[in-house]
């Protein structure tokens, strides 16, 4: 290794160390704080999600029976399962509706996008 490229990898090394010592500079890949709030190494996610479930994909295949899923909470869910005591009754490309004996509950996708549309 020649002097300049000693020389250059021992200036970096001080610069680099102290980029990580800084309070103001942040992972532009790191997920949210609220969204790792109810993340912990061993913890399955609908155990640690508090309030209404979450609907996080669908699966929803034309003319094939059985292809109709929902994943709530980190938890797989075929049309006609159960998941905390509700049945899911339908799967929609962005929403899906759990029936609880009398009350139907709907879960959104995207919610904000949903919301936010103009009629």
């Amino acid at each position: 290794m020649s002097a300049r490229l000693r020389a250059a990898a021992l200036l970096l090394v001080p610069v680099l160390a102290s980029a990580q010592d800084r309070p103001g500079l942040v992972d532009p890949t790191r997920p949210p704080a609220e969204a790792m709030q109810y993340l912990s190494p061993g913890m399955p996610v609908q155990a640690t999600m508090p309030g209404k479930p979450v609907l996080q994909s669908v699966l929803v295949g034309r003319g094939h029976e059985g292809r109709e899923l929902a994943v709530i909470d980190g938890v797989i869910v075929r049309k006609g399962e159960k998941f905390r005591g509700a049945v899911l009754v339908e799967v929609r490309p962005n929403e899906v509706l759990l029936r609880r004996g009398t009350q139907t509950e709907k879960l959104v996708l995207f919610p904000l996008a949903a919301g936010s549309r103009k009629k």
